[in-house]
């Protein structure tokens, strides 16, 4: 996986979650679609992990593609 194919994921997953909040103005989530919005800031959070990781490791000489995705779990405890 490339920068550009991440950067489109991440737009991909960014107007999902914008149409569900607009589809919910003024009346709130439902259970479903709320677990929805939760799995997608989960993975936004992982797939801006990746990229961050790629740009540094290119920064620093190595090779981009040598990235991981980590686990969400792992993403979603550091510490900012």
């Amino acid at each position: 996986m490339n920068d550009k194919t991440i950067l489109e994921h991440i737009h991909d997953l960014v107007t999902e979650e914008k149409q569900l909040r607009e589809s919910h103005l003024g009346r709130g989530l439902n259970n479903e679609d709320r677990l929805r919005l939760e799995s997608l800031e989960r993975q936004l959070d992982q797939a801006w992990d990746l990229l961050r990781q790629r740009r540094a490791r290119e920064d620093s000489g190595e090779n981009p593609d040598e990235a991981k995705e980590r686990p969400i779990d792992e993403v979603e405890n550091y510490l900012q």
